[in-house]
Order: C-alpha cells, then sequence, then structure tokens
C-alpha cells in the first residue's frame, strides 16, 4: 500500500509541474489583455495561485501602471479586486462611471448579472470613507438577490454562494472545490487549467491527509499517557476542526511543522477553556491561572488533582515545541507563546468571576476581556511559532503589542461567535455575550443588539482591509494569516457554532477537504 500510495503521489506532483509549465506559457501568451486578468481570477479561485506567485505578482504590477480605463462593469469591477487582494491601493473613483447625474448606479445594470456579481465582491475590499462601495453592496445585493432564483447553472450557483458569503470572507481552499465543480460547467473550460485545479487539490489532500492521520496518532498516544480522555469527558473531541481551521490559516504543503505545533496548542487551550467554562470552581480556577503565572512543573502540587494532568500537559508540549524549534527561534517564540497563554487565561479567570457573580459588564469591558479570552490572539501567536523566517522577532514584538489589525481579526471573531453560539452557552451558567452586554447597556432588543454587532464587524473588516494596503508594515504574506484566521470564523459561525457542534456543515467540510478526491 504504501509503494503504490508513493507512486501515485510522484504521478500527481510530475503531473501538477507538466500543468503549471503550460499554463505559465498561457499566461505569457494572454499578457496585458483583460483575458489576463480573468486567468488570474480563475487560478486564485481554482486554489493553485500559489503555483504562479510571480507571474501574478508581476502582471497585477504591469496592470496597476497601465492604468487602462475600460468601460464595463464586469472588467471594471474585476481590476478593481484583484489589484485590491493584492494591497494596490486603486482609487474607489473609478466606479464613478457608472453612476447617473442623481448619484445612483445607473438603472441599465440592474439586468447584468456578471457585472453585478463583479461589482458585488469588489466592493467588500473596500476601507472607511469609500461610501461609493457601501452603495454598491447594498445596490448589487438588492439586484441579485432578485435574479438568483431566475438563475441556472454555474452562474446561478456562484451568484448564490456570493451572496451567502462574499469572496473577501471565504477560505480559499474550502471554496476552490466549489469552483473546480462550477469551472468544469463552463461551456468552453480552460481544460489545462482545470485538470492542474483537479490533480492539485488532490496531491495537497492527500499530504494534509498524511500530515492528519500522523497528528491524530500523535495526540492519542499523548492523550493515552496522561488520561486526558478519561479525565476531561466534558472537553470537546475536535481535533480534526482544530487541525481545519489552522489549516485554513496556512494551507501550503511547507507549513506543516506549524499546523503540527499550533493544533496541540490549540487542542490543550480548547481543553482548558471548556475546563474553565463547564467544570471548573471558582476557586480551582484561581489556583490554577496562579499556577500557569509560574510556569513550572512544581506548582503541580497546588493544583486540585484533576487539573494536574492539563497543565503538565501544557508545560511539557511547549517544552517539546521549544526543543524542534532552531537555535535562533526559540527563545522569543515560545517566550511569546507561554506570554499570551497566560493573558488568555487570565481572561477566563475574569470572565468566570463575572459569571460566579452574576455580573454583566459594560460592552468596552467585555472586549477588553473577550478579545483575548476568545483564544484567537493565542491560535495566531500558536501558528506563527513554527513559521519560517518570514515571521521575524519584529513580527513578534509586533504581535505582542495587540495591534489594532491583530485584534481586528479577533473582534470579527468574537462576535460572529457570540450571535451565533450564545444561544446555546445560555442555556448553562455562562458569562453573558457581548450582544447581551449591548442589550442591557442600552436598554435595546436582541435583532436591535445584533444589527449594532454586526456593524462592529462589518467596521472591523475595513480597518483590516485599511491595514493590507501598500506600504504594509509587514509582508502581505503575513498579514494574511491573520485575515485568514477571522475568514474560518465566518465560515464555521455561518450556520451556528460550528465548532462545538461539527455534524453538518463541518462534517461536509472535512469531507471534502480530507477524505473525497475529486474524479479526475
Amino acid at each position: 500500500m504504501g509503494y503504490i500510495y508513493e507512486q501515485k503521489i510522484y504521478a500527481w506532483t510530475r503531473r501538477v509541474g507538466e500543468l503549471e509549465e503550460e499554463v505559465k506559457k498561457m499566461l505569457n501568451r494572454a499578457k496585458g489583455s483583460v483575458e489576463e486578468m480573468i486567468m488570474i481570477d480563475e487560478i486564485q479561485r481554482l486554489g493553485v495561485a500559489s503555483h504562479f506567485e510571480k507571474e501574478i505578482t508581476d502582471a497585477l504590477e504591469h496592470i496597476y501602471d497601465a492604468n487602462v480605463d475600460y468601460e464595463d462593469l464586469k472588467t471594471v469591477a474585476l481590476r478593481f479586486r484583484l489589484l485590491r487582494e493584492e494591497g494596490y491601493n486603486i482609487s474607489s473613483d473609478v466606479l464613478n462611471k457608472f453612476k447617473d447625474k442623481e448619484g445612483n448606479f445607473k438603472k441599465g445594470l440592474s439586468s447584468d448579472v456578471e457585472g453585478l456579481l463583479s461589482l458585488y465582491e469588489a466592493a467588500f475590499y473596500g476601507t472607511h470613507g469609500e461610501d461609493i462601495l457601501d452603495e454598491a453592496i447594498s445596490f448589487t445585493k438588492a439586484h441579485l438577490s432578485s435574479l438568483v432564483t431566475h438563475l441556472d447553472g454555474p452562474l446561478g450557483a456562484q451568484v448564490g454562494h456570493a451572496l451567502e458569503l462574499p469572496m473577501r470572507k471565504c477560505v480559499a481552499r474550502l471554496d476552490a472545490r466549489f469552483y473546480i465543480s462550477l469551472f468544469q460547467q463552463h461551456k468552453q473550460p480552460n481544460d489545462v487549467l482545470l485538470e492542474l485545479a483537479k490533480s492539485d487539490f488532490n496531491l495537497v489532500q492527500s499530504m494534509h491527509r498524511m500530515e492528519l492521520r500522523e497528528l491524530t496518532r500523535q495526540v492519542l498516544m499523548w492523550w493515552k499517557d496522561i488520561g486526558l480522555m478519561a479525565k476531561y469527558p466534558y472537553a470537546r473531541d475536535r481535533l480534526v476542526e482544530g487541525y481545519l481551521w489552522i489549516l485554513t490559516i496556512y494551507v501550503e504543503p511547507q507549513y506543516a511543522r506549524a499546523r503540527n505545533m499550533a493544533v496541540k496548542m490549540f487542542k490543550l487551550m480548547s481543553i482548558i477553556d471548556d475546563t474553565f467554562d463547564v467544570d471548573g470552581k471558582f476557586e480551582d480556577l484561581k489556583v490554577f491561572t496562579d499556577a500557569f503565572e509560574r510556569w513550572d512543573f512544581s506548582a503541580m502540587d497546588q493544583l486540585p488533582e484533576y487539573m494536574r494532568p492539563i497543565y503538565h500537559a501544557v508545560l511539557n508540549t511547549v517544552n517539546e515545541i521549544e526543543n524542534e524549534l532552531l537555535p535562533g527561534e526559540k527563545f522569543f517564540r515560545t517566550d511569546l507563546l507561554k506570554h499570551e497563554m497566560k493573558v488568555s487565561i487570565r481572561a477566563y479567570l475574569k470572565e468566570a468571576q463575572w459569571c460566579n457573580n452574576g455580573y454583566v459588564p459594560t460592552l468596552e469591558e467585555h472586549l477588553k476581556v473577550s478579545l483575548l479570552s476568545s483564544g484567537f490572539v493565542f491560535v495566531t501567536v500558536a501558528s506563527f511559532v513554527g513559521m519560517g523566517e518570514e515571521v521575524t522577532k519584529e513580527a513578534f514584538d509586533w504581535i505582542k503589542t495587540h495591534p489594532k489589525f491583530l485584534m481586528d481579526s479577533s473582534l470579527i471573531s468574537r462576535l460572529i461567535n457570540d450571535i451565533q453560539s450564545n444561544e446555546s452557552e445560555q442555556k448553562r451558567p455562562h458569562v453573558a455575550s457581548t450582544i447581551e452586554s449591548y442589550m442591557k447597556e442600552h436598554g435595546v432588543s436582541w435583532p436591535v443588539a445584533c444589527e449594532k454587532i454586526r456593524e462592529m464587524v462589518a467596521s472591523a473588516w475595513k480597518d483590516m482591509n485599511k491595514f493590507c494596503l501598500k506600504p504594509t508594515l509587514f509582508p502581505l504574506s503575513l498579514l494574511i494569516r491573520l485575515v485568514n484566521l477571522a475568514r474560518m470564523n465566518e465560515v464555521i459561525y455561518l450556520y451556528g457554532d460550528g465548532y462545538t457542534d461539527s455534524s453538518r456543515e463541518v462534517k461536509e467540510m472535512i469531507g471534502s477537504m480530507f477524505v473525497d478526491p475529486i474524479p479526475l
């Protein structure tokens, strides 16, 4: 079985390389044309952009510099979106030509489905003050919603998918499979690009499956050795879901080490979170928090018996990670990992105190704590620890300051989580959600509070979009990891709390990502 599998991997790898060269030639022939932009869009949607990073970077630089004044809405909006995605600060004024004398989008656009869809997707790359993009979202969403019921085929499916969640908020790897199925339904698909997308998806899927199998083996041995399963029956057993979550931050095969480290820490933090939420007595939780502040195996002596295994597992795992890192990486990376774990646990304790006292904080009080207790700052650090040289000491120092870009990503994740999981959490003793804090503080109803929270999410996305425009503080290849974390939370909480209850949509994601290859 091993030999046959290796032969299959070899054949796929060789074929992907051949197809990659053919697509590069196609891109070169399309240079400077609208077809080039369409190809770049297709390459990105189909999940194979990593094979053409230099070609895409060079092409978009030329497209930006050429500043061609296209006339049709679809092309203008496509150019805008591709350039914004790459970090170019292209002005939204390019869309003014599609407005009438009264300042409204022209009525004739209402039947241009492809143009509307292109504008809709582009508008979610807006920043604060770009009113035309806010208007574009309202205009396109209204018309596409009324048109979608009359559309069929791949265009109808694409419109429906976009209305559910726009590209800016989607996870590229998850979306790639959807777009592959649409792409092959086109009347004249690019067969070479389609075969590349399918072969590459299957190749990367097989690598991820091997990675997950090995991770599962390691974690099961680890759980068995310290009895975590028996001692923490209340903890959510979500190893595969955790791997899926981390995978969406960086899907590329070269980040296998980083994923392995991050998933282990994600899993441990999930057990700690559940201990604070479900099983821990408040006095025990204070002692637990103090032990983490000391970060020493000798602190186990002060802990209740049921807390010792998880404490030992955390310290031992961080030591193992430290031993895997290169000498120049070790201390500033794991020092921040330890620091952020302590910060998260302090936040857990504060929420436990609120819950214990029946206290409902103001929204501002809540966010100062819950943006840290959400775990997304910690997950960001954990995901950076095993990455390569692109994550410099300066980047770790920046993350330690909890910059606005990081906190915007955490805010999106926290608020979306609250909207979708609040009902189930309030069935047991639990700290008030941000929604309940806003309701009490302002004396408003649940729907009004939810609408306010959604406005805050939209505002945070605009801030993140702005920060990703050139010149950036750090390479976009690093910043996109935080964008991807926000995207994953948009996806996993789209239909409810997909992490706690992974029996529906998330189960389908797992099947498409790790189990079912695409027929060639």
